[in-house]
């Protein structure tokens, strides 16, 4: 059996190696100026984050953290930080406690370098691999309006590229969204969670991060053991849809028949605010690569009206998690999305 989780004060369940969740979670953090109590929740609720999910998923689990603020003369800080994967949660909390918001300098930032960081920590071939990527802001080089670097990163790195080689990688990009500042910005990071079979959350406080993580995190290792348990079926299904040149959205109701034929159910977070628009999953995933995106956004993006600009409300509500759920359509699209990437 992996090794267990370190944890202080917390009874982790004896597990028998055929019920056990094998996890890999990294935090990729905006650290500016305005993300402060997003990072004082993520350190706050680090300990009853991991305990809900060992204890409730029966996981073993590794914690990773990226920081990242932006390029100079943007901010003269850091680009990123990174903190590889650790079975300590003393050792994350300790890092989450010492990241810091402060600068930034323009509207977007250093997202690409952090997501880039990601690909280059240690996964566990065998594990459940989930980024969560917690940001007000988008990447350089998508909107040139008060972007410092308006051709994009200073180094060259391409976020669209980077999350479909996450997604070939079976890492699963979940965006929490803070709003109202990333609203204008929504189609285009409801696209990259999309492209790995994630989602996007949106939020309008940092008092629901726990909730969120938690239950993103319950509802992916609900589906990657459906993935498991029906991946005969499901490829057999879909070599019939390809060689019967089937649309993405017929390939994935075919999915869901399979779950539905074996009577799987699933776990589900309520994410009705964050549900992917067409624009993202018709279009802006479609993107090969930054260019592509920059050019798709900046014709189909919609101007933003005074309702759709004001954040969700921020009820206790939200994104609760239900159990023994039928796969919902949106559920077995994701799974598609999973499927095409891994067999890659």
């Amino acid at each position: 059996m992996a090794a267990a989780l370190k944890m202080d004060k917390v009874d982790r369940p004896q597990l028998a190696q055929h019920d056990s969740s094998i996890l890999d979670l990294v935090f990729v953090m905006d650290c500016t100026g305005s993300m402060g109590s997003y990072i004082a929740s993520a350190t706050s609720n680090i300990r009853d984050i991991v305990q809900e999910i060992v204890i409730s998923e029966k996981s073993d689990i590794h914690l990773a953290l990226v920081e990242y603020r932006d390029h100079p003369p943007q901010d003269a800080t850091f680009v990123t930080r990174v903190h590889d994967f650790t079975v300590r949660v003393n050792e994350m909390k300790g890092w989450l406690d010492q990241c810091q918001a402060q600068g930034g300098g323009d509207g977007p930032e250093a997202v690409a370098d952090g997501l880039h960081d990601v690909l280059k920590l240690s996964w566990r071939a065998t594990s459940t691999k989930i980024c969560v990527l917690i940001s007000d802001a988008p990447p350089h080089g998508l909107d040139p309006s008060g972007d410092g670097f308006p051709n994009g990163c200073p180094l060259g790195l391409d976020p669209i590229e980077i999350v479909r080689e996450m997604a070939e990688k079976h890492i699963t990009l979940y965006v929490v969204g803070v709003e109202p500042p990333i609203v204008p910005y929504r189609d285009f990071f409801m696209s990259l969670a999309y492209i790995t079979g994630g989602q996007y959350v949106p939020m309008a406080t940092s008092k629901l991060l726990a909730k969120v993580i938690i239950g993103g995190v319950r509802e992916e290792i609900s589906l990657d053991r459906l993935m498991q348990e029906a991946q005969e079926d499901i490829d057999r299904e879909m070599a019939k849809a390809e060689a019967e040149g089937a649309s993405e959205k017929e390939k994935a109701s075919r999915i869901n028949r399979v779950f539905a034929s074996k009577n799987m159910r699933s776990k589900q977070m309520q994410n009705v605010y964050g549900t992917a628009s067409a624009v993202a999953t018709e279009s802006l995933s479609k993107c090969m690569n930054m260019s592509e995106m920059k050019s798709k956004f900046s014709s189909e993006r919609a101007p933003i009206s005074t309702a759709a600009a004001a954040p969700m409300a921020s009820t206790d509500d939200h994104y609760e998690l239900v159990e023994d759920e039928a796969v919902t359509e949106d559920q077995a699209a994701r799974v598609y999305q999973k499927w095409s990437n891994r067999k890659r």
